[in-house]
């Protein structure tokens, strides 16, 4: 094998990192143990663990980087909080955490985070604080809370919202793209 054959096979594909939970179905022996001693059922666990993921991260187009896009509920307004699903977080956002900052949501505990409000593309707002975080909800869906970011922008139902994850910057990029009251399209 020539000098060229060897440093090709030393050089390995770069491959990413994404989340998910294993799921521990089977008790350890003194589990099964200390469940029968309580009469207790053994319960399931689950830990948030980073595989190799074979498809690299998605990638953000500077065009159009609105990768979660929302429909404000009255339920989102009331909260002053964004609702994101599961799938969307984990592919969109937590690919791009560290897996102990992850581990830190998933566990229950808000984490605080920034957002930038770039709908008017010439005077971005920033929010941030103890007041703007993202938590887990009880169903495993996500919730970005910013009451503020709601009120400066007088967010209302049926109001389409852009959101993206800037992995340069760990920012969140949010953008008002439909107004329901004015009938604004912001693109």
């Amino acid at each position: 094998m020539g000098e060229r054959e060897c440093s090709l096979l030393l050089v390995k594909p770069l491959l990413s990192l994404k989340k998910t939970f294993f799921y521990n179905f089977f008790p350890s022996k003194e589990e099964e143990e200390a469940c029968k001693l309580n009469n207790t059922p053994y319960v399931v666990t689950r830990e948030l663990i980073e595989i190799r993921d074979i498809y690299p991260p998605p990638k953000i187009d500077l065009e159009n980087p609105w990768q979660i896009k929302i429909k404000i509920t009255s339920y989102e307004v009331e909260a002053g909080a964004l609702l994101i699903p599961y799938i969307e977080t984990f592919e969109y956002i937590l690919q791009y955490w560290t897996l102990d900052m992850a581990k830190i949501l998933v566990n229950g505990c808000r984490v605080c985070v920034q957002v930038w409000d770039v709908t008017t593309d010439n005077a971005p707002k920033k929010y941030e604080g103890e007041r703007v975080y993202l938590w887990m909800l009880c169903n495993d869906d996500y919730a970005l809370s910013c009451i503020e970011l709601f009120n400066n922008n007088r967010l209302g139902v049926g109001d389409e919202i852009g959101l993206f994850w800037d992995p340069r910057s760990s920012n969140f990029m949010f953008k008002l793209l439909y107004n329901q009251r004015m009938r604004l399209i912001h693109l």
